[in-house]
């Protein structure tokens, strides 16, 4: 265990490791070979001090602990601002069961806790149903009971409750609901169902029709609850399930705890990575955390990836196949939802915050040293050659900067020549820049197209000497891959993530763009051509005629006297009759 210091004695990191050397070591290397965050860390270190202890158990514990009292800045913090519900069976005389998201070290037992309020009531509510325990909030006690102080409420004239203020159920029979109450809690329905079964079918044979109606009820309710929670084709399985997904700057975990085949517990947990952490030391704080919550972890734990420590009498398993797979796909699920309902509220609430978020995962997943802001996206636009031109749009701090927007006609490129037209463009577009404005070059520049694109645009960026300033990447649309310049294989960024988004976001705004000014172009030569295809009319004639009037539609409609102030009478004859007969 160690523990870096800044300069004014604070921990800022607290870590663990097996080899002390090797780990420190890792941070100790040339700049350029850490991240930005790791960077910022080692800068500020002026101290290290370390412990030992006996096993790695020991080891994680502790480390769980000091990182939760001293929460150092670069450590991976829990953020759980969200108090879940508990369900509390009460330590006292008679014992009440309740939800509440407090919990007292008063001796009342709790079970929980539950990601959904909704869920946990449904299950207090099935509890109460099944059992008429009390849920008034009178202290009773032996002597009040005794000299009938209370009287019976609502509840009891109803069946919710065996008025035991009044003592009309002993303690004994009382503490046996209770017993089964905790049975249920503890996802164990399926041995209390079978012994209802044996007691329906024993007060059958006695001829007590009505005590095996009453537990035929009881089955009936506890199988169609049992059903709801059991995970298909994973009965009598006891197990833990842990699973994350990480950004850039957070990790979502999810934890199931299945008894009998029941999902007995789920949690979601979010955690601050302030450095790049790994993912096995991520994992292994969340498996610390909720050891600490919930205490002991089943004998068999089932994670997408080893941890990096190991635990006495814990045995940690990948499963390939099979119901264990089920099990990992649905925790996984979860951490995925998690994962998206979070940055949905962080849209909503924190909009700047959500976009760096995204550009920091466009960040890490392009591997670049400094967060691209500042991003433009080329694309070219034709049709069967004709009027060809390429757009430029401009993306800063993740929205699209519409006065930098540029349109470009190809000067230089006869046909449909994508590849030139590309190089052609780029080479314009930044020979400009550094013309008129060098400090205001991109992080990054998208190319909408594949390797043969991006090779054309990157030797234009390479002829004027920017290779080492800006980052350059295309984006094919078949399968929306990343293409890099030198790597043969493209990069998939994950469907859900927040880095594709940004990046299809810019270039479909950079294809509308396009589009656009190509059609504007293409409208303008048609109705152009409309008049220079009369006898007479050049181009002079037709772009006076079009200044004057706005459309071919209002010369057509203009009187001959109108037209022959600009042409003279002959030729304004000329374009009426032609106009009239081309209507």
């Amino acid at each position: 265990m160690y523990r870096y210091y800044d300069a004014s004695g604070e921990v800022i990191y607290v870590g663990k490791a097996k080899d002390l050397h090797k780990r420190v070591a890792q941070y100790f290397v040339p700049a350029e070979r850490l991240n930005t965050k790791t960077r910022a860390l080692v800068s500020k270190i002026a101290d290290a001090q370390y412990s030992v202890v006996d096993s790695e158990a020991d080891a994680l514990l502790l480390e769980n602990n000091l990182i939760k009292q001293y929460k150092p800045k670069y450590n991976i913090l829990l953020k759980d601002s969200k108090t879940y519900p508990w369900i509390c069976l009460s330590a006292e005389m008679y014992p009440r069961l309740y939800l509440t998201r407090r919990l007292e070290k008063n001796g009342s037992r709790y079970f929980g806790p539950y990601s959904s309020a909704y869920h946990a009531k449904k299950l207090l509510d099935f509890i109460t149903s099944l059992y008429p325990i009390r849920s008034c909030r009178l202290k009773l006690n032996s002597g009040d009971i005794e000299k009938k102080k209370y009287r019976p409420c609502l509840d009891s004239h109803i069946g919710r409750c065996r008025a035991c203020c009044t003592g009309a159920i002993s303690t004994e029979e009382y503490e046996a609901f209770i017993t089964e109450i905790i049975q249920i809690l503890k996802g164990e329905s399926a041995p209390l169902i079978k012994e209802y079964r044996q007691k329906m079918l024993q007060a059958a044979e006695d001829l007590n029709f009505e005590a095996a109606e009453y537990y035929k009820s009881k089955v009936e309710l506890l199988s169609e609850h049992y059903s709801k929670s059991i995970v298909s084709g994973v009965a009598d399985t006891n197990v833990d399930v842990f699973s994350l997904v990480t950004d850039s700057s957070r990790a979502f975990c999810n934890f199931l705890r299945i008894r009998n085949g029941a999902i007995v517990q789920s949690l979601n947990l979010e955690f601050r990575l302030a450095i790049e952490e790994d993912r096995a030391s991520i994992l292994s704080s969340f498996i610390a955390e909720i050891e600490e919550r919930f205490g002991a972890l089943s004998k068999e734990v089932i994670v997408p990836f080893l941890p990096d420590v190991e635990l006495p009498e814990v045995e940690f398993k990948i499963p390939a196949r099979g119901d264990k797979l089920s099990l990992l796909e649905l925790s996984m699920k979860n951490a995925k939802e998690f994962h998206f309902n979070s940055l949905r509220q962080l849209e909503k609430t924190d909009p700047e915050e959500f976009k760096k978020e995204a550009l920091e995962q466009l960040q890490c997943a392009l591997g670049m040293s400094v967060l691209p802001r500042h991003i433009e996206c080329f694309d070219n636009s034709n049709i069967q050659g004709t009027n060809p031109v390429a757009s430029c749009v401009v993306f800063r701090d993740g929205l699209p900067s519409k006065k930098d927007y540029r349109k470009f006609k190809i000067k230089t490129v006869v046909g449909a020549n994508d590849y030139a037209s590309m190089k052609e463009v780029v080479g314009r577009r930044y020979s400009r820049l550094m013309r008129e404005d060098p400090e205001d070059l991109p992080q990054l520049v998208i190319i909408d197209g594949g390797k043969g694109q991006l090779s054309f645009a990157w030797q234009a960026i390479k002829e004027i000497g920017l290779e080492d300033k800006i980052k350059m990447v295309g984006l094919a649309k078949r399968m929306e891959e990343i293409v890099l310049l030198d790597d043969p294989y493209p990069l998939f960024l994950d469907r859900d993530s927040q880095a594709l988004r940004v990046v299809t976001h810019i270039r479909d705004e950079a294809h509308r763009f396009g589009i656009t000014f190509h059609r504007d172009l293409r409208s303008k030569a048609q109705v152009r051509s409309a008049l220079t295809q009369i006898q007479g009319v050049g181009e002079r004639t037709a772009q006076r005629l079009l200044m004057h009037f706005g459309s071919v539609a209002r010369i057509a409609g203009a009187e001959e006297s109108e037209i022959a102030a600009l042409v003279g009478p002959a030729l304004a004859g000329k374009i009426k009759k032609e106009l009239k007969t081309n209507d």
